[in-house]
C-alpha cells in the first residue's frame, strides 16, 4: 500500500508544499509550490507574514489535490519559538520574527527570576535571546489569551478548528520540562505568565482533524487529514536522515545550521550548559542533543546586500570564484551576535576584521569563501564539543538541507572536521514529514531506523572525503 500526502514546509526565508508518495520500498517527493517568506517591518518591529504563508500554503495544497485526488493527509513544519496569540478565535496581531529585538529586556527579566544555571536544568534549552520564553517575557503577553500557539499549531487550527501544541516544538519555547514532557506550570507561575493559554500537548504521528468544510472546498479534499509530526522543522529533518549507525552526527543546513546527534536521554552537564547544547524534543521521544550555528544566513544576506546595492552576481558564480581561492587564513566568528539582525552583512563582517586587528577579504569571492570557511569550522568545532559532551564518539558526518548543495561547504566541513560528509537529502525536513504521515496513516511500519533506511534506499547521497578537495 502506498499513500499520497502532502508536507506543508515552512522555512525562515522560504515555504513550500511537497506532495509524497510513501510506501514498502517507495519514497517519492515533488514540489509542487515553492514561495518566499520575507518578514514584514512595521512601526513595531519585525513581523511574519503569517497568513499570506497561509494563503501561499492552500494554494500548494490545491495543487497537491489536482495531481494526486486521492491526497490522504496534510502535515505542517516550521522554524521554532515563533507564535501567535488567539482570542475569540481571531489572531490578536502578526507573530512577532525572532530576529525582532525586542527580546533582549525579556532575557534579563527571566534571568533575575530564574538563572539560567537552574533554568536548563528544567527545561535543557541553550541560552538563546530568542527563545518563546524570553519573547513572552519581554512583551509580558496579556492573559486574556485564550491560546498560545506555535506557528505550524496556528496553520492547523486554520485547517481543522483545533487547538493543540505539538511536543517537540513545545520543547523549544523554554515552558515545556524536559524531564516529564509537559508543561513546567511551577516555572511558568514564578515568570508571572498565564497558564492557560498553554494547550494540550500532542505527539508526532497524531491526528489532529479532518479541514473545515471551506478548506476543504478551498483545496478539493473534503475532510482531508491533519496530521501532526516533527512540526519543529529540525524533528522532521532529523528523522529525514538517513543514520545508519551510532557514530552518526546530523548538520541540518539551511537558514541556520543544526548540529548534534540523536539520545535517548538528555544531557544536563554544567559543561553542555556552558557550552550552549540544547537539548530539543524528536520524534518518537528521542532527544535532538545540538547546538546552533549562524548557518547560510551570513551567505544569504551577503548576496541580498550585494542585490540592493545594484549587483546581482549569481551564487553559483559566486562560490565557483571562492572555490578557486585558497583556503581562509583568518576565520571570523560566525556567532558573534552582531550577525543575527537583517541588514548589511558584508559591512559588519568587515568591520568584525577591523575590530580584531585583522584584513578582510578583499573581495567579493574571498569574502564568500571567508564565510564558507568560517562556517564550516564551527561546524566542526560543534561536531567535536557534541561528542565530548554526549559521550558519543562521532566518525561519520550527514549534512542534510540545502546546505547539502554547496560542494564546497559540504568539502570544507569534511576537511575541517577530520569526518567522511554524507551530503543529502537537501529536503530531509519534508521527508520526515511525510514518512511520520505516511506510518500514521498505515503505509508504513517501524522505528525510525526503518524509516531511515527507507531515505537510505531511495535519497541521492553524495560523500565528501577530508582532504579530497
Amino acid at each position: 500500500m502506498t499513500v499520497h500526502v502532502a508536507a506543508v514546509d515552512l522555512g525562515a526565508s522560504s515555504g513550500r508544499v511537497m506532495l509524497g508518495e510513501v510506501g514498502p520500498g517507495v519514497l517519492r517527493m515533488e514540489a509542487v509550490a515553492r514561495f518566499a517568506n520575507e518578514p514584514v517591518s512595521l512601526p513595531d518591529g519585525l513581523h511574519w507574514n503569517v497568513v499570506e504563508l497561509y494563503r501561499r500554503s492552500l494554494d500548494g495544497l490545491a495543487a497537491a489535490a489536482r495531481q494526486a485526488p486521492d491526497l490522504a493527509g496534510v502535515a505542517v513544519d516550521s522554524w521554532a519559538v515563533d507564535y501567535g496569540l488567539v482570542r475569540d478565535g481571531r489572531l490578536l496581531g502578526l507573530p512577532f520574527h525572532y530576529r525582532d529585538e525586542r527580546t533582549a529586556k525579556g532575557l534579563e527579566f527571566v534571568d533575575a527570576v530564574v538563572p539560567h544555571q537552574e533554568l536548563y536544568a528544567r527545561n535543557g534549552l541553550q541560552l538563546l535571546p530568542f527563545n518563546t520564553i524570553y519573547q513572552l517575557a519581554a512583551d509580558r503577553w496579556a492573559g486574556d489569551a485564550d491560546d498560545l500557539l506555535l506557528i505550524p499549531d496556528l496553520l492547523g487550527y486554520w485547517l481543522t478548528g483545533q487547538r493543540v501544541t505539538e511536543r517537540t516544538n513545545a520543547s523549544t519555547t523554554g515552558l515545556l520540562d524536559v524531564h516529564t514532557g509537559r508543561w513546567d506550570d511551577e516555572l511558568v507561575d514564578r515568570l508571572g505568565l498565564p497558564r492557560r493559554p498553554l494547550g494540550p500537548l500532542v505527539d508526532p504521528g497524531a491526528i489532529v482533524g479532518g479541514v473545515l468544510p471551506a478548506v476543504g472546498a478551498a483545496i478539493g479534499v473534503p475532510g482531508l487529514q491533519v496530521t501532526a509530526v516533527g512540526s519543529h522543522d529540525t524533528a522532521s529533518a532529523v528523522v529525514g536522515v538517513p543514520i545508519q549507525s551510532d557514530d552518526a552526527a546530523y548538520i541540518s543546513c539551511g537558514t541556520w545550521g543544526l548540529v548534534g546527534v540523536e539520545l535517548e536521554k538528555p544531557v544536563l552537564t554544567e559543561a553542555s550548559r556552558t557550552a550552549n547544547f540544547t537539548n530539543e524534543g524528536g520524534v518518537d521521544g528521542r532527544i535532538r542533543f545540538l547546538t546552533n550555528v549562524m548557518g547560510l544566513w551570513l551567505l544569504s544576506e551577503t548576496q541580498r546586500t550585494w542585490e540592493r546595492q545594484g549587483a546581482r552576481e549569481p551564487l553559483a558564480g559566486l562560490l565557483e570564484a571562492a572555490a578557486a581561492l585558497p583556503a581562509t587564513r583568518d576565520l571570523f566568528d560566525v556567532q558573534d551576535p552582531a550577525f543575527l539582525a537583517p541588514g548589511d552583512m558584508p559591512e559588519r563582517i568587515n568591520r568584525w576584521y577591523a575590530d580584531a586587528g585583522l584584513t578582510a577579504p578583499p573581495s567579493r569571492p574571498a569574502l564568500v569563501r571567508a564565510i564558507i570557511d568560517s562556517l564550516a569550522q564551527a561546524f566542526a568545532d560543534a561536531l567535536e564539543r557534541a561528542q565530548q559532551l554526549s559521550g558519543r564518539e562521532v566518525r561519520v558526518v550527514h549534512l542534510v538541507g540545502g546546505g547539502a548543495l554547496n560542494t564546497l561547504l559540504c568539502q570544507a566541513t569534511a576537511d575541517r572536521s577530520g569526518r567522511p560528509v554524507l551530503a543529502g537529502p537537501v529536503e530531509a525536513t519534508a521527508l520526515g514529514n511525510v514518512l511520520v504521515q505516511a506510518r500514521t496513516a498505515g503505509a508504513l511500519a517501524g522505528d525510525l531506523e526503518v524509516l531511515r533506511r527507507l531515505v537510505a534506499e531511495t535519497a541521492e547521497i553524495v560523500r565528501y572525503r577530508p582532504g579530497a578537495g
